[in-house]
């Protein structure tokens, strides 16, 4: 990197700092933190449920899947719109309608306070694990780039985000997001450009050496459920993002935030949908790179083996870009990985604030209590997610445990709150039920697997997980109330 990388770097850095810090003024209670007093104007919102949807990963991950592959994983963003209808339609009016910061609120006016606890409890070890998951991918992408040490990105990065964050609260977060929004696509959009000039014969080449190599294919077109073909993609991308409208703390804040019903319906579906462009436009650039280092350029040999397609993008920023566009392109990721980052420190304090100090501790606050409150839950949730990453670099396996845990964290929320938006006649005993049952089956398909080393012991492919398991909650939830719930209150 040269000095005007740095300069860009560290302006667009202290920039954002700056820009979260100004709304302190305007951040001294419990409703400007955690919904800005629904103040929002509907392109910020949704700008920020876009940020909230890319993270670094994606914008590393997506590029190294196309240059090693295909176009299989744009399969998942064309499940989008489908989600972003049903969120329009059903989840949006039913969060207006509850009209409290927590999502989890709606679940124990559902089906009681165990729901609520369970839910919320599940919701906060997914971010922990988020945090730190990002911060620590983040940072082996940036040490890639500039030789910097990963613990000191780390840091740099997580204090970075909370100073901002935990001054400005949520207008920090969503006002910051529309900023790193626009500069992470357009750091795609350099890196897009820059390739189509410097590939001999553009575009017409790029389209030849592509169709030649199948770089286009979206998958097989078959049945079987043990791969990732279109269709197993196509389901699980539905589920994915259905949890994340329909449950998820990060996605229902922000609906809760809006100025109207309207807007945060607009919000809900243009945010989804401006990921599906984005997204092919990181495929585009994963496929350009594989016909750029076929045509013009060399890779060393350590990145053309398996497992390396993810550090093809950080090895072109640094030795292809010319000065000043590294600068921007590491902006350009970290603006990924803090919007995302950011949004769970937001959202975890206010669940930790509205879903367990309010609830127990103190249902009448000053302004003060709650304010002190949401800065401690804030602090806590960047301490424990740095030291999940700090952790994280001498336990390189520790990444695979993570992910199958988030099975467990994660597991029944969606088919949870499925049943009672949907399910009129359910009972307590059915939901309790419908939980058990789908915690047994993630345990059987996703966790035990991973514990004694052996494999894939069901024959179905790891995305089905969520399918299964959702499906299982919501059809034992629903016959258990049917048949077994005549003498319990229906709720």
């Amino acid at each position: 990197m040269t000095t005007i990388d740095y300069v860009l770097f560290f302006t667009y850095l202290i920039g954002i700092i700056l820009l979260g810090a100004s709304f302190y003024s305007k951040n001294k209670s419990s409703d400007a933190f955690t919904t800005g007093n629904q103040k929002f104007p509907a392109w910020a919102v949704t700008l920020s449920i876009f940020a909230t949807f890319v993270s670094s990963i994606s914008y590393l991950a997506l590029p190294g899947s196309a240059y090693m592959g295909n176009w299989n994983v744009f399969v998942f963003s064309l499940s989008l719109p489908i989600a972003a209808l049903i969120a329009v339609r059903y989840f949006v009016p039913l969060y207006r309608r509850v009209n409290s910061p927590s999502a989890y609120t709606f679940l124990e006016n559902r089906f009681g306070l165990w729901a609520r606890i369970y839910v919320s409890a599940c919701y906060l070890l997914t971010q922990v694990m988020r945090i730190g998951t990002i911060l620590y991918l983040l940072a082996i992408t940036v040490h890639t780039i500039t030789d910097w040490n990963i613990p000191f990105i780390i840091l740099l990065t997580g204090i970075s985000v909370l100073i901002y964050s935990i001054m400005g609260g949520i207008q920090a977060v969503i006002w910051t997001d529309a900023i790193q929004a626009i500069v992470l696509i357009g750091g795609a959009l350099i890196c897009i450009v820059y390739l189509l000039v410097n590939i001999p014969g553009g575009w017409d080449t790029f389209v030849t050496v592509g169709q030649e190599s199948g770089k286009f294919s979206l998958g097989s077109y078959g049945l079987e459920l043990d791969a990732p073909t279109f269709w197993v993609v196509l389901i699980y991308g539905l589920f994915i993002n259905l949890q994340n409208y329909g449950i998820d703390q990060n996605y229902v804040q922000r609906y809760v935030a809006s100025s109207s019903d309207k807007n945060a319906g607009k919000s809900a579906l243009w945010g989804g949908l401006l990921y599906i462009p984005v997204s092919l436009g990181f495929l585009l650039i994963g496929t350009l790179l594989y016909v750029y280092y076929q045509t013009s350029g060399s890779l060393p040999t350590d990145l053309m083996g398996e497992g390396q397609s993810d550090k093809v993008f950080p090895y072109f920023i640094v030795q292809e870009l010319p000065a000043g566009m590294t600068g921007i392109l590491i902006a350009s990721i970290f603006a990924a990985g803090m919007s995302t980052v950011s949004t769970s420190f937001n959202s975890g304090a206010t669940v930790i604030y509205t879903d367990y100090y309010k609830r127990f501790f103190a249902k009448e606050t000053g302004k003060d209590h709650s304010m002190r409150a949401l800065y401690v839950a804030s602090a806590v949730l960047s301490v424990l997610g740095m030291i999940v990453a700090l952790a994280m670099i001498n336990v390189k396996s520790a990444l695979d445990a993570w992910w199958s845990l988030a099975s467990i964290f994660s597991g029944g929320m969606l088919g949870l709150f499925l049943l009672g938006a949907f399910a009129r006649r359910t009972t307590q005993v059915g939901a309790i039920a419908g939980v058990v049952a789908g915690l047994l089956l993630i345990v059987y398909l996703n966790v035990l697997p991973f514990f004694t080393d052996s494999g894939e012991t069901s024959g179905l492919h790891s995305y089905l997980t969520i399918v299964l398991s959702t499906t299982l909650i919501f059809l034992v939830g629903f016959l258990v109330s049917i048949f077994f719930g005549k003498n319990e209150k229906r709720v």
